[in-house]
């Protein structure tokens, strides 16, 4: 057998299926065997690929076992002359394998063989070859030398910047996303050093292998596309544990002296920088953000009673006590109006703050309108307090998309796409994009032939000359009658603000990655429910505790209504405390979008009826009520079952 290929993934099921499309057709011709190893997934993994696939051998493990040893276990089992470690968020092109392989073959001093590696915008990703840490290259990136001279022999030599990435040549470092290395070699240097349970493993493992004689060669003669699908992010403070726990043990096992000193010292100096920068972004990213809009929505409204009272109704005195009170209740409604409008999603669109303000100011003022007579104060401080808080709120998140410490809103009305395919390939694109409601910014399809006759805006040979001509900001590629190397090709040769999706010919999802620090975004059929959605899910939420409430209220009413109130009185309280959820799925499949134990199934029956009638059209009922999720099903269903409320859940 000349190859096997080991692919370690956690949570990336539709990168996996895109990678193992891809991995299919290299291995076209070649004697190989693909084992790859599921470190205990929790989105579906198992079932959504289990089948797709019969030509791969799954190992599906209990727990996560980490980079390194999930990928011994399967190197153990591997029969290939040649074994290629790859990532589950890679795309390669159909000549890949054969000719990494010729390389190899031609060069026996060649131990192991890396490959220059893009990311989703077509750009070069920096780590497809590196060096091995030393104080100096320490120092100059953590100064940020490396970043300002990144062509230098001296400050840019952790990625070798000194060095064309379209030449082959030898290097220090290859990347564990694509490491291609003689069984031979393995059999005497063994594999990754489970040590390193994510990051550091390929630094170790390159190490040794240069120990060993042989040279790590960096292969320009093809390139593949390198997503970042892995669930540990850079930005985080779990990725900041995780890398630089890495370093500190390569530098332990390898170095000694005061050469390992210094490097340890500028590693740790590095942990705390980036823990302490890492720390502070995710705090405003996460619970921040509302904290920091709250003092400055308060201090607007405090601002515009000064105001007005200052420049407009100077006769007109107004109790502080009642501002004291009024005008963190008005503060906590704006953030909770904000919030369920979706203004601190992760993906949010243009305009969401002007919407969200919008919305909270009618909830303010139709709270205001319902308050007795004496607790009113001024519409006017509510309004002109509205647009305060809307200036200042904008100036706030410019300043902070500026520091790039929170992402920039999505520009949906710029954002045109086009999707280069075949026809029917079109048509399964837009049924996969009506999910997300991003169907509306598609402008057309792009031919992948000249004679294709079919409606089309362009062909695949005019595109650039159409780019120059029409506002274009993404571009999908559907890999059927195109070839995975001519969609990479196309990429590298279209950088700049252009984003890139990948989609394997009659695979069910979509793929890409906006830069090599992001996490990857996915589209697929599982995108079509409405429950997939944050906005629902939050109104979902909503839904079940004001329910809740209203049944712990009417309780005493309830005693005398339902067959069993103790019951439904604890399945409230299950309810509040986030334990259940009124209104369920008879099923437990994995391809929908995951809520919480039900009170009631999807139709409103008891979730006993599913064990009484099997599961023949339960599947169906319960993706219908994920695909159609709204709040105010929930209620309806409730109120027309609510002697139903006793039964116990799944």
């Amino acid at each position: 057998m000349q190859l096997s290929i080991i692919i370690v993934s956690y949570n990336v099921r539709y990168f996996l299926e895109q990678c193992l499309y891809s991995v299919r057709k290299a291995a076209t011709g070649i004697s190989v065997e693909i084992l790859v190893a599921d470190n205990a997934s929790t989105d579906g993994t198992r079932e959504y690929l289990g089948n797709r696939f019969p030509e791969v051998k799954f190992s599906w493990n209990s727990e996560n076992l980490g980079f390194a040893k999930a990928n011994n276990r399967e190197l153990a089992k591997a029969g290939g002359k040649y074994i290629l470690f790859l990532n589950p968020d890679t795309i390669v092109p159909e000549q890949c394998f054969r000719e990494t392989i010729d390389y190899l073959d031609a060069h026996p001093d060649a131990g192991a063989l890396g490959i220059r590696m893009l990311d989703g915008t077509g750009n070069f990703l920096p780590e497809s070859r590196r060096s091995f840490p030393s104080p100096l290259t320490s120092l100059y990136k953590l100064t940020g030398l490396a970043n300002l001279f990144p062509r230098s022999t001296i400050f840019a030599k952790y990625h070798m910047g000194h060095l064309s990435p379209e030449t082959t040549h030898e290097t220090d470092v290859l990347s564990g996303a694509f490491m291609m290395v003689r069984k031979k070699i393995l059999n005497t240097t063994g594999g990754f050093d489970e040590a390193f349970f994510m990051y550091g493993e390929d630094i170790d493992l390159s190490y040794r292998i240069q120990k060993k004689g042989f040279r790590n060669i960096y292969f320009a003669g093809s390139e593949i596309i390198h997503f970042k699908g892995e669930s540990t992010r850079k930005g985080t403070l779990n990725y900041v544990r995780l890398f630089y726990s890495a370093m500190i043990i390569f530098v332990k096992k390898h170095f000694t002296g005061v050469k390992a000193g210094a490097v340890l010292f500028f590693i740790r100096l590095s942990i705390w920088l980036r823990a302490m920068l890492t720390a502070i972004g995710n705090f405003i990213r996460s619970a921040g953000l509302p904290i920091i809009d709250a003092g400055l929505i308060l201090f607007s409204f405090w601002l515009a009673k000064y105001s007005w009272n200052r420049f407009i109704k100077p006769e007109i005195s107004y109790s502080q006590q009642l501002l004291t009170v009024a005008f963190p209740f008005f503060t906590v409604l704006f953030l909770i109006a904000s919030y369920y409008t979706g203004l601190y999603d992760k993906q949010q669109k243009r305009g969401q703050l002007f919407r969200s303000t919008i919305f909270a100011l009618l909830i303010i003022l139709a709270t205001y309108s319902l308050l007795p007579e004496r607790f009113r104060f001024s519409r006017a401080i509510l309004l002109l307090g509205t647009g305060y808080s809307f200036i200042l709120l904008h100036i706030c998140r410019f300043i902070l998309i500026r520091l790039s410490i929170i992402d920039p809103p999505e520009q949906s009305e710029k954002l045109q796409t086009l999707v280069v395919a075949t026809e029917i390939e079109y048509r399964r694109i837009l049924d996969l994009l009506k999910a997300t409601q991003r169907e509306e910014r598609v402008l057309g399809r792009v031919a992948i032939n000249e004679s294709d006759s079919a409606e089309k805006l362009t062909s695949l040979k005019q595109l650039n000359q159409f780019l120059k001509e029409a506002a274009v900001r993404e571009i999908i590629f559907c890999e059927n009658g195109l070839s995975f190397a001519e969609i990479i090709q196309t990429t590298s040769k279209m950088k700049g603000s252009l984003r890139f999706r990948i989609s394997a010919g009659g695979s069910g999802s979509i793929v890409g990655s906006d830069s090599k620090n992001m996490s990857g975004e996915t589209f697929s059929e599982q995108s079509r429910l409405a429950l997939s959605m944050p906005v629902h899910r939050r109104l979902k939420r909503l839904a079940d505790l004001l329910i809740s409430i209203f049944i712990l209220i009417s309780f005493p009413i309830g005693i005398f209504l339902l067959p069993n109130p103790l019951n439904v009185f604890r399945n409230a309280f299950e309810v509040l405390t986030g334990k259940k959820t009124w209104v369920g799925y008879f099923t437990k499949a994995t391809n929908l979008p995951p809520i919480r134990s039900g009170i009631i199934g999807s139709n409103g029956s008891p979730i006993h009826h599913q064990q009484k009638f099997g599961e023949v059209g339960f599947e169906q009922m319960d993706r219908v009520y994920a695909r159609d999720y709204s709040a105010y099903n929930d209620i309806a269903l409730v109120i027309r079952n609510y002697r139903q409320l006793g039964v116990s859940g799944i």
